[in-house]
């Protein structure tokens, strides 16, 4: 006010007043003359005032009544012009405030008067307005005689005036309220008591203070006119309408709330008054039925009246919103009646404002929030929210069920013109349809019914139409449309309004949540904590109750809610429509997510999820979830059924794309329209940003974009994006370029939604995870049993939700692989590959991702990441291998140094690869292995290595590839050495890791276990590495054998060192017995079939064409390797505990080689049998290193060999083992300690060598073909084993020893040989040489009987053994030895290359045999046992079979032999044989010998027709040594020999001194043939002895005179025949030899008549004379022979008996005459 205070407004003020009063005064001056005078007297009295009163103002106030009298004495006077002149002034005192009470009273009394004459209205009502806004001098009576006086003027016939005096009223009325306001609020602080109201005392208003006491009785009264009844206050109303009263409660309703909130009496009134009566009033729209007949009810029904039903709306829409929470039950009445009037039969102008009334209600979330909480949640309540929603669904229904009661024709008009097929034009609004120029207006459609879509209100406000329609008597016309338009925006901003105020009372909630518990856990302070902790719980409470109102708010609305969206989303053919739908539908969804409402929220994305499909399409996942069962169930409201509505198939939308149905057997096509696209992005939407509230429902949303995917033909690429494909089957994806210009941007938002996965929180992407599996299983089940394109959307979204999840993927990382690792066993190839290349992108990008902490610190996580990869081995799909190998390759490559512990899980997966696999899978796997050996052996952990030798062995077991295998076992050997080189590190990391093993097995209380377990773990790994080379050693192929068994060797002898002594005890038991018994077993039960090629087009030996000659090969191998390490490592094995049982083993192997039916195995058993013998001088590895094996493999570099006790190799056991080495680097075999233990082993190897000898040499019982006869280089190589091994038995070798080898030389010596072998054998049948088999036998004797002879007295018992072994073999000169029932040729038969068999020319060997006979002999002669044994006897009685075959032995060489070697033997043997003559040792021999030289000398046998005549005469000479050696070394001792014997012989030199006839020569050779010498020879010798001058014993005598008496006979008989024979051939001479023989007698008897008479006489026995006389007549018949020979030798013989014929010497004294 202070405008109207300054000094200038008071100065003009007073000027106006003066004026006033002026101008009154001079308009009263005539008619009113006691006007004039009053205004006078004013103007001097306004003066007075001005110039006493410093405060002018005030005192204007005081005098104000007589100051106002003049002008109001003015309006008395009923003149317009005056009156106006008067009102103007009195609105210009008051509007400077100087009116005082007294004063206002005139005014109004004065004013009330002029309306009661109808006067100056307006300006009254002008007047009344100032006085009572400028200023609150008017109460209680005044007040309301001026608010009548303004009703009454609103009541005139003048229009202007009414409805000036309407706004006055309206204005009053206000400010009588503002006053109250006003006054409450100078008040504020002064505490009131409080007073308890009765409910009966209804105007006890003492309490109210003036201006509020004023206020209650103007608003008693309005209720009081409005119901018809007498105001109290407002005396002097005539008249009133329910409608305007209406509208001032309802302003002041709608103004004033506090007021009726703050004051008790107020609240009562609203109570008691304004409820009751708007009840009342509500009830003809209750009652009222459309269409029902009057004469059916009693009373006629009074229909509802528009103006007052609108009115009384308006004032409920207040009640409601400003007075809720006084009026609760009240509140609960109206509400139901908002409800009910939205009923179909209720009128449609009585629907369009009840759902603009119920639009006001949702606009105000809190409020819908406390009718919920006052209503729905109240057990035995109306649930009136519930009602609201589901009536507002059902009014929605009942409009497109109902066609509206507007203009039909229209309608139907739009409706088919819409409905006339697809729309051509877009559906967007304002453009113009083809069809007849109709405008497309945004338009519901649904089964025909067509209903616009209008633009109501501006979202969020609720802009009423028919609510502000005040002026409207009759109901208006509602156009098309309206209703259903606001009642879709209700839905609208009832889901908008009550999202946002529940998202944001959440939002506070969380925060204040964790602000609280983190302050609580942060405050140090102990009390302060437990305040904080108290508030926490405070909010927490809070919060739960804040929780169930929301929860009950959705609870309430949402199936109401969910059954008119998707109405109207099926319906909806407009695109900003469609867009709100969806909009709201996810905002509910996402709610309902938030609050954890599973069921609510399912629902509304199976709505979204249906809208995205075409019409009907088969998805089970909609069908089945719970959600979805409401679809199918229809539920009520309100006691209607509600089907919730599935798409109507009719739905007229501009068709985008065209696709095949992601189905088993997909039929035909299915369409897309832009609606489904709109949903679906809306989907895409829900699921980007609510992603953490989906939960399961994941599964529908995942479910409907797989298919609408499907359908579009996206189709994965790498890292799981999609992108647009082609469709690959039935009729490709057709698409129309709006939609193609939409793909990439829904394929990038479908990207960017599993990218923003990575915001979820675990268990929403744990939700995610499982919904993606699941679906993917839907898929997997689906490509079952065909070969279709599957659909990968889930496999490719798994991926592209765990690339962007690398940061947490330990926690999605089981079910992801897991899953992922079920789609790679799928049988449809494109699904498993997608899961494979999926699961090892994953891997991959796992191990590079930059993880905190790094991944090597972090070994879990590695084994977590690596794990997969290891499990796809399981999978049997070679395309899934070769995946998850080529993973292998490239982790190899990137992160090889760095896998650490993965190292055994990736190594795994290599050695996983089994033969079946394929030759690429194979190679593949090969690859990744050649790399780790090559380049990361150095850094993987020590413990992986035995791992590698696994895995290298496993290749090596491979029978796809050849050329693998063998690389394998040169990986192997490359592991080796590089075990050999980095040794010392690689025993440092096992042994602590071991140990550290240990600790934990002991904790844990199990024993450790681990292969090899006593030995220290680096052995174990040269163990693992034996074993596995052991294994191939053995493998089918005889290229991976050798080469293993080669490497084996190799590494063994090279590397062996380093291990501990106790070690070699399990290299020798566990690696290489067990290797050899292996071999022995499979080279035994080989095949012996043909094999025609070695695989393509290899051609094969024939020493190799069946696999038992290969396996022969392998075997041979075998066993000399480990001789070999037996002979070069005997040192360390000696003193092992067990060394004579491995040693008796190995000689078992080596026996059972020996004896396999298999020469050339035979054969290396035996020159293995020679090295461990040390034969064959050993090559100690100290002398020099062995050669490597050829086969790929290379060679080690042994770092400086070894030289004395100087170690120099870089890595040395601590052990003395190095020392050792040393110590035996000399060549002088090694010391052995236990010599007893030694000679065990010895006597073991003789046992085995007689075993192998006795077996191999034994003839077979039977024979055919196949019979197997050892060769000769294996009997050859087992007879030369002999000497060597007798050297160390020798001491305790016995006869029994001896008669073992007896058999086994002989047994040897008669093995024939095949006819194919002959010729190598034995180069030509003339030349007459031992064959190598026999030098060995008679070396191995030779050995024996030297051995005897420099040995112990009782050795040598065994001589005569050892000839009648030599005997044994002379005999075969004769006669070879049989081999069982072997038939054989003679070797001269035999053709080379057939299957014969030949028997070998046994002549050399038995000749030389019988060489070494008579040297040993010579030797031997004298010895106790050669005597006792009768050898002399066995050697003559062997002897006289050649000699007595002679010409008919196998070759003359040999009884040449016989005679040389029988002379020399007899010239030593008769002295020995005289000398125990007395014995009677010899006297079996003598008859022997006899026998011998009569068989020799008349011989039966026929010299060859071809033998010269030099040849006969040498042999003839032999015969004549013969007779010599009787005449030399027997006769003279014929006293110490039986005389049987003499005699024998005598007889035989008799029959031999005669000539024997033989017809068969021809007359020329006769004289040579007759043996002349060997005849003079006998003839000599008995002539020698028939005298002999030493005769000095009568043993002696008798054989002379034996001698003569013989040979006397033999002359007398020789003369005779001669005679005769002369005297029978006349003229004819005789045969030459007759005359020879004859000659030779007469001069036989000469000279023995020559020697008898040297003899002395005493010697001669008379007898012997007698003979000799005898002989005379006899010759003197000879004289008579012709042949003059014979005459000169008769003359001889006659000459010397001249001394016979002198008498005797007696005679002679006694008669001379």
């Amino acid at each position: 006010m202070s405008g109207t205070n300054s000094p200038e407004a008071v100065k003009k003020l007073l000027e106006n007043m003066q004026s006033d009063l002026r101008a009154l005064s001079l308009e009263c001056k005539k008619k009113f003359p006691p006007v004039k005078e009053a205004a006078e007297s004013g103007i001097i009295k306004v003066k007075t005032i001005a110039a006493r009163n410093t405060e002018i103002l005030a005192a204007l106030k005081e005098n104000s009544s007589e100051v106002v009298q003049p002008f109001l004495m003015g309006c008395g006077t009923k003149e317009p012009k005056i009156t106006q002149l008067c009102l103007a002034a009195i609105q210009r005192l008051m509007s400077h405030e100087v009116v005082s009470e007294t004063a206002a009273g005139n005014i109004i009394n004065m004013l009330w008067q002029l309306m009661e004459n109808s006067l100056e209205e307006l300006k009254l009502l002008q007047t009344v307005l100032v006085l009572l806004t400028t200023n609150t001098v008017v109460h209680d009576e005044a007040l309301s005689k001026a608010i009548v006086l303004c009703f009454r003027l609103h009541f005139t016939k003048d229009n202007i005036t009414n409805n000036t005096a309407a706004a006055t009223v309206r204005q009053v009325v206000t400010v009588v309220f503002e006053r109250m306001v006003a006054e409450d609020e100078r008040h504020r602080d002064v505490v009131e008591p409080v007073l308890v109201q009765g409910n009966s005392n209804r105007r006890s208003v003492s309490t109210l203070k003036p201006c509020a006491k004023d206020a209650y009785m103007l608003f008693q009264d309005l209720c009081q006119l409005v119901n018809a009844d007498a105001p109290y206050w407002l005396v002097g109303m005539t008249e009133m309408t329910r409608t305007f009263g209406l509208e001032l409660l309802e302003s002041v309703l709608n103004d004033f709330p506090q007021v009726f909130l703050q004051h008790q009496e107020f609240s009562f009134l609203l109570k008691e008054r304004v409820c009751p009566l708007v009840i009342k009033l509500f009830s003809p729209n209750i009652k009222f039925r459309q269409g029902s007949s009057t004469s059916s009810s009693p009373a006629p029904v009074e229909k509802p009246y528009f103006p007052i039903c609108m009115r009384l709306l308006r004032v409920v829409s207040v009640l409601i919103k400003q007075f809720y929470s006084l009026l609760v039950t009240e509140c609960e009445i109206f509400l139901s009646l908002l409800v009910k009037f939205l009923d179909g039969d209720k009128p449609q102008w009585l629907r369009a404002v009840a759902v603009e009334s119920i639009h006001r209600l949702c606009v105000q979330p809190q409020l819908l929030r406390s009718f919920c909480q006052s209503y729905d949640m109240k057990q035995h309540s109306t649930k009136v929210f519930r009602d609201i929603v589901n009536a507002l669904g059902s009014f929605i229904q009942s409009l497109f069920l109902v066609p509206p009661t507007g203009n039909p024709a229209t309608t139907n008009q739009a409706g088919s013109n819409n409905s006339g097929g697809p729309v051509s034009a877009p559906a967007n609004s304002g453009m113009l349809g083809i069809g007849g120029g109709v405008t497309l207006l945004p338009a519901f459609e649904y089964r025909g019914t067509w209903i616009p879509i209008l633009t109501v209100t501006v979202q969020g406000s609720a802009k009423a139409t028919y609510l502000e329609m005040l002026d409207k008597v009759e109901p208006p016309t509602i156009p098309e449309g309206y209703a259903m338009s606001v009642a879709f925006h209700c839905l609208l901003d009832l889901v908008r309004g009550i999202t946002s105020m529940i998202e944001g009372e959440l939002g506070e909630v969380e925060t204040e949540c964790q602000t609280t518990t983190t302050e609580a856990v942060s405050s140090p302070a102990q009390s302060s904590e437990q305040q904080e902790l108290q508030s926490t719980s405070d909010q927490m409470d809070k919060a739960i109750v804040s929780r169930a109102v929301w929860e009950e708010m959705v609870n309430a609305c949402w199936c109401g809610l969910l059954a008119a969206l998707s109405l109207l989303l099926d319906a909806s053919t407009d695109e900003a429509a469609t867009e709100n739908i969806l909009k709201a539908e996810l905002t509910m969804a996402a709610l309902c997510g938030r609050l954890g409402l599973v069921t609510s929220r399912d629902a509304f994305i199976t709505a979204i999820c249906k809208g995205s499909l075409p019409p009907h399409y088969a998805l089970t996942v909609l069908n089945t979830t719970t959600a979805a069962t409401l679809s199918n169930k229809s539920y009520s409201i309100q006691g209607q059924s509600v089907m919730m509505i599935s798409p109507s198939s009719e739905s007229h939308q501009q068709v985008v794309a065209v696709g095949q149905p992601l189905a088993v057997q997909p039929q035909g096509t299915v369409m897309l329209t832009s609606k489904n696209i709109q949903c679906m992005r809306t989907l895409l939407n829900l699921a980007h940003c609510h992603g953490a509230v989906l939960g399961t429902s994941w599964q529908l949303v995942l479910a409907t974009l797989q298919h609408l995917v499907w359908i579009l033909g996206l189709k994965p690429s790498s890292g799981g994006a999609l992108k647009p494909g082609r469709a690959v089957e039935g009729p490709s994806t057709v698409l129309t370029t709006a939609v193609m210009t939409d793909l990439p941007v829904i394929s990038n938002i479908l990207s960017r939604l599993f990218e923003s996965s990575q915001y979820l929180d675990d268990v929403s992407l744990h939700h995610l995870i499982n919904a993606l599996c699941s679906l993917s299983l839907e898929a997997m089940d689906m490509a079952y049993g065909n070969n279709k394109e599957p659909s990968l959307f889930a496999v490719a979204k798994l991926l592209e939700t765990g690339l962007v999840n690398m940061h947490r993927i330990e926690i999605l990382w089981r079910p992801l692989t897991g899953h992922l690792l079920e789609v790679c066993q799928h049988p449809n190839s494109r699904m498993r590959e997608w899961g494979a290349e999926a699961l090892t992108s994953l891997i991959k990008a796992g191990l590079t991702f930059n993880h905190d902490p790094p991944l090597s610190q972090n070994q879990r996580l590695q084994l977590l990441l690596l794990n997969p990869l290891k499990e796809m081995s399981s999978v049997n799909h070679p395309d899934i291998r070769l995946k998850q190998l080529e993973c292998v390759l490239q982790i190899l490559q990137s992160q090889g140094d760095s896998l650490g512990p993965g190292w055994p899980l990736v190594l795994g997966v290599m050695g996983a690869i089994r033969n079946d696999q394929g030759e690429s899978l194979i190679r593949t796997a090969f690859q990744c292995l050649q790399l780790v050996v090559t380049d990361f052996l150095p850094t993987m952990p020590c413990t992986c290595l035995q791992i590698v030798v696994d895995v290298a062995g496993s290749f090596g077991l491979h029978n796809q590839e050849l050329n693998i295998s063998l690389t394998s076992i040169g990986l192997l050997w490359n592991i080796s050495d590089y075990f050999f080189q980095r040794g010392e590190t690689i025993e440092k990391e096992l042994n602590n890791e071991e140990a550290a093993q240990q600790k934990q097995a002991e904790e844990k209380g199990v024993v450790l276990n681990r292969p090899f377990h006593p030995a220290p773990p680096f052995d174990c790994l040269w163990l693992c590495l034996y074993a596995k080379l052991g294994e191939l050693c053995v493998d089918p192929r005889p290229a991976v054998r050798k080469s293993a068994g080669q490497t084996l060797f190799s590494t063994i002898g090279a590397h062996g060192t380093l291990l501990q002594p106790s070690t070699w005890h399990t290299v020798i038991w566990k690696v290489l017995f067990h290797l050899l018994d292996r071999v022995r077993e499979s080279s035994t039960t080989a095949d012996k079939e043909k094999i025609e090629s070695g695989g393509g087009n290899i051609l094969i030996h024939h020493s190799r064409d069946t696999a038992e000659k290969q396996w022969a090969e392998t075997w041979v191998l075998t066993l000399a390797g480990v001789a070999r390490i037996f002979n070069t490592r005997r040192y360390l094995l000696q003193p092992l505990g067990d060394f004579s049982r491995a040693w008796d083993v190995l000689l078992d192997h080596i026996q059972s080689a020996a004896l396999s039916k298999n020469n050339e195995v035979s054969l290396a058993a035996l020159k293995s049998f020679q090295e461990i013998l040390q034969i064959v001088t050993p090559v100690r590895d100290s002398d020099k290193p062995e050669t490597p094996p050829a086969v790929n493999v290379p060679v080690p570099v042994l770092l400086g060999s070894i030289s004395g006790p100087g170690l120099n190799r870089p890595f040395v056991r601590t052990d003395s083992i190095g020392e050792r080495l040393g110590r035996y680097s000399s060549s002088e075999p090694p010391v052995v300690t236990d010599e007893l233990e030694d000679l065990n082993l010895w006597w073991a190897a003789w046992n085995t060598w007689y075993r192998v000898g006795s077996e191999s040499t034994k003839p077979p019982i039977t024979f055919d073909k196949l019979t197997f006869i050892p060769s000769q280089p294996f009997l050859t190589a087992l007879i030369q084993i002999f000497p060597a091994l007798y050297q160390h038995i020798k001491t305790g070798f016995n006869m029994d020893d001896l008669q073992k080898l007896g058999v086994i030389l002989h047994s040897a010596v008669s093995v024939p040989i095949s006819s194919d072998a002959s010729p190598f054998i034995l180069p030509s049948y003339t030349e007459a040489v031992l064959t190598s088999l026999q030098e060995a036998v008679l070396t191995a004797l030779d050995v024996l009987q030297k051995a005897i002879c420099i040995g112990p007295e009782n050795m040598q018992i065994m001589y005569p053994a050892i000839f009648d072994q030599l005997l044994a073999f002379v005999e075969f000169s004769c006669k070879p030895p049989q081999y069982g029932q072997l038939e054989t040729k003679h070797i001269a038969n035999a053709k080379y290359n057939q299957a014969e068999w030949v028997a070998l020319n046994y002549v050399p060997f038995a000749e030389r045999s019988l060489e070494v006979v008579v040297d040993l002999y010579q030797k031997t002669a004298c010895h106790k046992a050669v005597v006792n044994e009768k050898v002399l006897q066995n050697i003559i009685k062997t002897l006289r079979v050649p000699l007595s075959l002679k010409y008919s032995c196998p070759s003359e060489s040999t009884w040449k032999l016989a005679v040389s070697s029988l002379l020399k033997v007899l010239s030593i043997g008769l002295p020995v044989a005289r000398q125990h003559a007395s014995s009677g040792k010899f006297d079996s021999m003598w008859p022997e010998l006899a026998n011998t030289f009569e068989d020799f000398l008349f011989t039966k046998s026929i010299p060859p027709d071809n033998l010269s005549i030099q040849e006969f005469q040498r042999n003839e000479s032999i015969d004549v040594e013969v007779v010599q050696l009787i005449s030399t070394e027997i006769l003279p001792y014929a006293n110490f020999i039986p005389k049987e014997f003499v005699g024998q012989i005598m007889t035989m030199l008799n029959k031999g001194s005669i000539h024997s006839q033989s017809s068969s020569f021809t007359e020329a050779e006769i004289d040579i043939r007759l043996r002349e010498e060997f005849s003079k020879m006998c003839f000599e010798t008995l002539l020698q002895f028939s005298f002999s001058n030493k005769v000095t014993t009568p043993q002696e005598g008798y054989i002379s005179r034996m001698a003569l008496s013989v040979l006397l006979k033999r002359s007398q008989d020789v003369l005779h025949r001669y005679i005769e024979d002369e005297r029978l051939s006349g003229k004819c001479p005789l045969p030459r030899q007759q005359v020879t023989e004859i000659i030779f007698v007469l001069k036989a008897v000469s000279t023995l008549i020559d020697s008898l008479k040297k003899t002395q006489p005493e010697n001669v026995d008379g007898n012997t004379w007698a003979q000799v006389i005898a002989l005379y007549p006899t010759l003197v018949e000879c004289i008579t022979c012709s042949s003059s020979e014979v005459c000169s030798a008769l003359k001889e013989a006659l000459v010397p008996f001249k001394d016979f014929m002198q008498p005797p010497a007696s005679k002679v004294q006694n008669g001379e005459s």
